[in-house]
């Protein structure tokens, strides 16, 4: 049975390195839930997301028709009562969705960032929806705005907006990767009347919404559009409490312009010119001309990266090929992680690791090594490869990979890690993250890896007149070296960290799974640890998301890279101690800070078998002090939705058949 937007709530995801010490650390009691849920089936696709009602939205859409009838036929699809399926369609209606119910984390004011599996073709595409700086923005003009000393913008200061990108991304994905069967207003129409009716606002939200209630309140005039009405608040406004309804009409109204009028109602118009003017009041150097820009090109359609990865006793028949996005996203750090595991192994400095030693101390001192050699070079050389050229192919070469290896040391950590100096020459047409992550599939096979975000909370919480949302504040990214790649400039964009996953298989070239995890500089480190954890500790989707993870967190800005290895609690103790006695400087984190150190995620895997076509999706949530089913009991923070041939489920409810989709969630503590 499908849930009713009046009976179920959500939780927020959290952008962990971006967010107030006091949000990293929300008392006790808001995570005191411990939920169960049952596995998800599905004959016909899944939508996992942080939100239930979001997940709706994708369902309702995928109700509406799409690219099954390509497939079966239409005649053969009604016969049969096929749902006919548009996913693409379906990724936009839940995006739009969450920037209804999870407006603390992403929407039109942020940034977005897309990789679509097309099952039949074969082939993996990418849409970049980042925005970038004004035209003003040159960084001695930036520089003196700031203290003399400042090294980045102030996330906080209309300065750090850059041109918000996820508009035009959803337009662009509904028009150009869309079924064609579904105009854009029958896309975002289930988010319009979340919007206009209503929704029940989760307890984890409302902690964050009330968060940032004092910023939103100093930054922006319309402060109230995004508070409730409350005769006995100041100013007759406050954040939403837990499972109060909370309406956003403004909102409603600007998805029906964006509906109506495409990327133009958006980056020109009555929407443009409110952006541009709440910046201006507040200090800002932004410019129609900035908007427009962007509206008259649209999100980037680029080249995605991967790697092949074929070791620890893979081979090319179970070996797998990870996608990323391209810089000027961080997702080159996964791959290059995978690539310096493999070419270590190549130079026999680590063994065939077997499902037994799946984090020992061996095992988590080449991933964590591994990806400081690769943070040493992204965070010097990952920007916008428009305006500053990123050598992307040298520095995921073999030749390249295999170099940086040799500086491994399976005995000891490495002291000092520089950033290296890979091939370049490579042209820019090669190149022709708070954080929401989520996935859709369909029964062809086809699936669609979706991240976006505010950056931080609800970004600067600066809210442009009678539009609804708050402005992203990425810009935060951006150096303010001179000398830095990064460095602000002119139409440029910043060093993002969101990144969705995508893995195929390298027998066959058929999808192996989506993946995603959410939380700052966490985001490349979960997809190589959850990756490697089902290639070679043995573990399920779930049982991948659930093990313990470390993060390392290193500093930026300098070619030099220093570190802390921080460790969940739950990490074998001998296996702590071991890394201790290596050199690494460890920290164990604990409690409620988990959350916001080593992000929450979602994975979809497709297997087959003799009878069955089978997709695992597994979520990795937050609950109470212990990993537990999450589900139907107390909140349910992350949820699924599948959708089969007898009928439709939200929230953890379908029918299966012989055919089938299936989905696990599980939770962590906060």
């Amino acid at each position: 049975m499908v849930a009713k937007p009046a009976e179920t709530s959500s939780e927020a995801s959290r952008e962990d390195e971006t967010t107030p010490s006091p949000a990293q650390n929300p008392p006790a009691p808001v995570f005191k839930f411990e939920s169960r849920r049952s596995v998800v089936h599905s004959t016909e696709g899944i939508v996992a997301c942080s939100q239930p009602l979001a997940a709706k939205c994708g369902l309702d859409v995928l109700r509406a028709g799409g690219n099954a009838a390509h497939v079966y036929g239409a005649p053969f699809a009604r016969q049969h009562g096929l749902t006919l399926m548009c996913l693409q369609d379906a990724a936009v209606a839940v995006a739009a969705g969450l920037n209804v119910t999870e407006p603390v984390d992403c929407g039109l004011g942020g940034d977005a960032f897309i990789l679509y599996w097309d099952a039949a073709a074969k082939k993996v595409s990418a849409l970049n929806g980042s925005g970038r700086s004004g035209m003003n923005y040159t960084l001695d003009r930036v520089r003196a705005e700031l203290e003399p000393n400042a090294f980045k913008i102030p996330q906080y200061s209309p300065h750090s907006v850059t041109v918000p990108g996820a508009a035009g991304c959803w337009v662009d994905t509904v028009e150009n990767l869309g079924s064609g069967k579904l105009t854009l207003a029958q896309v975002l129409e289930p988010a319009t009347a979340l919007a206009e009716k209503g929704f029940p606002v989760s307890e984890v939200t409302a902690y964050y919404w009330g968060f940032q209630e004092k910023e939103m309140r100093e930054a922006s005039p319309s402060f109230a559009e995004l508070l409730k009405k409350d005769p006995a608040a100041q100013n007759g406004v406050r954040p939403p409490r837990n499972g109060e309804i909370f309406k956003n009409p403004t909102l409603a109204q600007t998805f029906k312009t964006l509906a109506a009028e495409g990327r133009k109602g958006f980056y020109e118009g009555r929407i443009a010119k409110e952006i541009i003017q709440v910046l201006r009041d507040r200090g800002g150097f932004h410019k129609l001309e900035d908007l427009k820009q962007h509206g008259d090109v649209g999100s980037e359609s680029v080249e995605p990266i991967s790697l092949a990865f074929c070791a620890q006793g893979l081979g090319d028949e179970r070996g797998v090929r990870l996608w990323e996005h391209p810089p000027n996203g961080m997702g080159i750090v996964a791959l290059m992680a995978m690539g310096i595991i493999q070419e270590a192994e190549a130079q026999d400095k680590i063994p065939v690791f077997t499902p037994k030693d799946f984090n020992t101390t061996p095992y988590v001192h080449v991933i964590i090594e591994a990806l400081r050699l690769a943070f040493a070079d992204a965070n010097w050389f990952v920007t916008d490869p428009d305006v500053t050229p990123v050598p992307t192919a040298g520095l995921i070469s073999k030749e390249y990979l295999a170099e940086r290896a040799k500086l491994f040391d399976p005995k000891r950590v490495a002291p000092k890690l520089n950033h290296g100096d890979p091939p370049r020459g490579v042209p820019p047409a090669f190149q022709s993250c708070d954080t929401v992550y989520f996935s859709v599939t369909d029964a062809q096979g086809n699936a669609a890896s979706f991240i976006g975000s505010n950056f931080s909370g609800f970004g600067t919480t600066i809210i442009p007149c009678g539009c609804g949302f708050t402005l992203q504040n990425r810009g935060s990214g951006f150096s303010l070296d001179p000398e830095h790649p990064n460095r602000i400039e002119p139409r440029k964009r910043p060093y993002h960290t969101i990144i969705p996953g995508l893995v195929t298989n390298l027998a066959g070239d058929t999808l192996h799974s989506t993946l995603g995890v959410m939380g700052g500089n966490m985001q490349p480190q979960g997809h190589v640890q959850v990756l490697m954890a089902q290639l070679v500790g043995g573990k399920d989707p779930q049982e991948s998301l659930d093990a313990a993870r470390f993060r390392v967190r290193p500093s930026q800005g300098s070619g030099e890279v220093t570190w802390t290895v921080e460790v969940e609690s739950s990490l074998p103790p001998e296996t702590i101690e071991g890394l201790r006695k290596l050199g690494h400087k460890i920290e164990v984190v604990g409690g409620n800070k988990r959350t916001t150190s080593f992000g929450r995620g979602q994975v979809i895997r497709r297997t087959t078998g003799a009878e069955a076509t089978a997709l695992s999706m597994a979520l990795r949530v937050w609950s109470d002090r212990r990993r537990i089913w999450n589900g139907e009991r107390g909140e349910a923070p992350r949820k699924a939705a599948g959708m089969g041939i007898d009928r439709m489920a939200a929230a953890g409810r379908a029918v299966c058949r012989s055919r089938f989709w299936t989905g696990w969630s599980a939770g962590v503590s906060r």
